[in-house]
């Protein structure tokens, strides 16, 4: 009965179509799921950066030797990248779970027309897909920021802030890249999502500054959400601080803004037509 209950509603374009107050209840589905199949996968996303900081930021980082940043402020190679290797493991845990994940639970294994069938509503589907991101990243960046400290990296007490920072970060990946997903059809359209992710990886400041790169190419690299991600973080944990570090937070809150809206208009498209 409150299957068809919400069924009706949702056809009706009324408030209870889009949200039902219980987002939750997928982030619990989604962590059960977790303990009994996929966590060696989600293990290995924390590892991935470390290895990266041991072989780029110690070992070649002797080679490299300190790095300036805009500012004038001179820091270690290590010091430099740990940061951008931060952002992209907030960006890899919040992208595979939303993106991948989401397209197998939408496209085969049919999850969310089951779910969208009892009282949920698509922004709880949303949120709570959304959210479970959430958590991966902020587990990832918990962990990689210990290692920071242990390492001596973190230069600034303002280090402590690049936690909520990575969490807002995860937050737009993830609402982003959920609602490119629900656009996809096909698992050849997903790799197009690779194909986006590894040159922002390579050259959104995270090995290198992007004044090695013509001007043209500056301008691609800053209109990039890896980029910003990456100014931001290394910021906070050089304590190189300035009054644009607030654009950074607008571009990424406009993400947020963004990818919910599609993904609810989309999910509702999608299931609730």
């Amino acid at each position: 009965m409150s299957g068809d209950l919400s069924t009706a509603l949702a056809r009706s374009g009324g408030v209870s179509a889009l949200y039902a107050g219980n987002a939750r209840a997928v982030v619990a589905r989604n962590l059960s799921a977790t303990k009994t199949s996929n966590w060696t996968v989600v293990l290995s996303g924390f590892f991935e950066p470390v290895f990266y900081l041991l072989a780029m930021g110690v070992g070649l980082g002797t080679y490299v030797g300190d790095v300036t940043l805009p500012s004038g402020l001179t820091v270690e190679y290590a010091a430099y990248i740990a940061p951008g290797l931060l952002a992209v493991s907030a960006m890899n845990g919040a992208v595979y779970d939303s993106t991948w994940n989401v397209f197998f639970k939408m496209r085969f294994a049919r999850l969310y027309e089951a779910m969208l069938a009892t009282s949920l509503g698509p922004l709880d589907v949303a949120l709570g897909e959304i959210s479970y991101a959430l958590l991966r990243g902020a587990v990832y960046a918990t962990g990689f920021l210990t290692v920071m400290q242990v390492m001596g990296l973190n230069l600034s007490w303002t280090a402590i802030l690049a936690l909520p920072a990575v969490v807002l970060v995860a937050f737009a990946f993830a609402s982003f890249g959920m609602a490119i997903t629900s656009l996809m059809k096909t698992f050849q359209q997903m790799d197009w999502i690779n194909i986006v992710l590894l040159p922002m990886f390579l050259l959104s400041a995270t090995f290198f500054p992007i004044s090695v790169y013509p001007a043209p190419l500056q301008w691609l690299i800053q209109a990039m959400p890896l980029w910003h991600a990456v100014e931001l973080v290394r910021g906070l944990t050089t304590g190189d601080l300035a009054p644009g570090i607030w654009w950074h937070v607008l571009y990424f809150v406009a993400m947020v803004a963004v990818g919910l809206t599609v993904t609810t208009r989309r999910l509702r498209a999608l299931f609730l037509a």
